[in-house]
């Protein structure tokens, strides 16, 4: 029963995190290209009224596209790991890896994303990308650069979903072969 606790807790708690990460995430990017919001996701997002964002603080419109963007993806993490989590011989260590293997899910989405960030800038920027772009848009590499780190973002999160479920094995002693940092074995001494 308290494994199933500990189930429904991190399903129910996911979605918020990855909003919270999506608000971060897209504060960062608004740095880089004010105009991929204001000139796309807040329209795509409807937050605009008679062409200006919905509150006068764009900050703020960021913050809502972010959570929005973003809650969704928790249920798949939270699912992902919950599940797998039950492989623990209890709730403690399960509630244990859990946590860790979310911290690592969001570490890997956070780094691909500024790999995404990279890729764009340096690369995707100087190509011509088959995307849409907004009519008067000034600033199109920076535009470029902010695209790719979200689509980046979204592969890092199910990259870090899938190591993740594997840490999760790996500390089970289900699978022996990846990520020996995390080795329950190698914090012992001999």
């Amino acid at each position: 029963m308290k494994k199933f606790k500990v189930l429904v807790i991190t399903i129910l708690f996911t979605p918020i995190l990855a909003g919270l990460y999506g608000v971060l995430h897209d504060q960062f990017t608004y740095t880089i290209s004010n105009e991929y919001f204001t000139k796309f996701k807040f329209v795509q997002f409807g937050l605009v009224d008679q062409g200006k964002a919905i509150l006068s603080n764009n900050r703020m419109v960021v913050a809502i596209v972010g959570f929005l963007a973003t809650w969704w993806t928790g249920i798949f993490i939270g699912i992902g790991h919950g599940l797998t989590g039950l492989i623990h011989s209890n709730a403690k260590i399960m509630q244990r890896t859990i946590i860790k293997a979310i911290v690592l899910n969001m570490g890997i989405a956070a780094v691909t994303g500024l790999m995404g960030y990279c890729y764009g800038k340096l690369y995707l920027a100087n190509t011509q990308v088959n995307w849409w772009f907004p009519d008067n848009l000034i600033d199109k590499k920076a535009f470029i650069a902010a695209g790719s780190m979200h689509n980046f973002s979204y592969l890092g999160g199910a990259i870090g979903l899938f190591a993740g479920i594997v840490y999760q094995l790996r500390v089970a002693g289900k699978i022996n072969i990846l990520f020996p940092l995390f080795n329950r074995q190698s914090h012992k001494r001999h």
